[in-house]
């Protein structure tokens, strides 16, 4: 009787110090916590969202957002089946005009390398790799990521080097199982060509953070607030700004990671279809203006400091194709004000 007694108190306790634990988060998400005043902006551009999704003239678009938005932070990636779409053979076309342009305005670029890099479907491998097994795929590349550091190691643009996107998250995309060594082979070939910083990202709702942050130089989390799931229709995520401020200390702490920035901060929608499919009144269920604001507030409440758009091939499309420039021109006044 004494023992059930005392595993009854235990559980009781237990309980109380889970309910108090809830209702301590709950308040912490709640509060008003201080904005970081100082963020310094980048988006994400991809010529290949550009001209596959949204069939615009990238190059066009790129140089708008250089010197429409005054961009000057970028973060670029070398896609593997657009640069080798046929083995061996390397069209540097595309890449070499971006980072040319980059330099140009003394921009700095953050270069993503691997096979699974920004956008659907996630991995973006050439057909004819398709058909190898598990060992020739990963020298091949291997050997692409090699050529790609070789080739761009020597820009003044070049800040740091993403291995792989969100090379954690499990169930997204259409990818091969996460090869952890292989992984890890692909971040020390990078350290070993260039000295320049190693980032490492993963999902900022959904992941761990610890094993991809203790990998990587720099950690980049990703922030989505609202998304589409075919299961359940569109998720806001419940999170608040501490639940980044906490995970960002945890993760700082267990990792020794140099610094945490956001690599991919959502500013498009995210809805049931691709977004060309969609209509306007569907895309503002998950992203419009008065969303954008609250986002910027959002991620300044986090507190971090440096930040990477998600959708400005988006706001350019809207603009020029839809006759809605909003978007767009709400983002210049944000990157107006960072430049003075």
């Amino acid at each position: 009787m004494r023992f059930l007694l005392r595993w009854f108190f235990r559980l009781v306790l237990l309980g109380v110090l889970a309910l108090a634990a809830v209702v301590a988060f709950a308040w912490w998400q709640v509060r008003t916590v201080p904005q970081n005043p100082n963020v310094r902006y980048g988006v994400t551009f991809s010529a290949k969202r550009a001209e596959d999704l949204f069939r615009l003239d990238w190059r066009r678009a790129y140089v708008a957002v250089l010197d429409d938005l005054k961009v000057r932070r970028l973060r670029i990636p070398a896609y593997w089946d657009r640069i080798e779409k046929e083995s061996g053979v390397y069209d540097w076309a595309d890449l070499d005009f971006q980072m040319k342009e980059a330099e140009t305005r003394n921009a700095s670029v953050l270069l993503a390398v691997g096979l699974r890099l920004p956008g659907w479907p996630e991995c973006h491998m050439p057909g004819w790799a398709k058909s190898l097994n598990t060992a020739e795929r990963e020298t091949k590349i291997m050997a692409f990521i090699e050529r790609v550091v070789e080739r761009y190691k020597s820009s003044r643009a070049i800040w740091g080097w993403q291995v792989e996107n969100e090379p954690f998250l499990f169930g997204f995309g259409e990818c091969p199982v996460l090869d952890l060594p292989f992984l890890d082979k692909e971040i020390a070939l990078v350290r070993k060509l260039d000295d320049r910083a190693v980032v490492i990202t993963d999902s900022g709702e959904l992941g761990r953070w610890i094993r991809p942050a203790r990998r990587a130089d720099i950690f980049g989390t990703t922030m989505y607030r609202t998304v589409w799931d075919r299961r359940v229709g569109y998720v806001h995520y419940p999170m608040g700004p501490v639940f980044f401020r906490i995970k960002a200390w945890i993760t700082e702490h267990l990792s020794r990671v140099k610094r945490i920035i956001v690599v991919e901060l959502q500013a498009e929608p995210w809805g049931p279809k691709q977004i060309p499919e969609i209509s306007i009144e569907e895309m503002a269920k998950s992203m419009n203006v008065e969303k954008f604001r609250d986002i910027i507030r959002f991620e300044r409440e986090t507190g971090f400091d440096e930040v990477y758009w998600w959708g400005v091939e988006w706001w350019y499309w809207m603009k020029m194709r839809q006759g809605k420039p909003e978007m767009w021109e709400e983002a210049a006044r944000l990157f107006v004000q960072q430049s003075r």
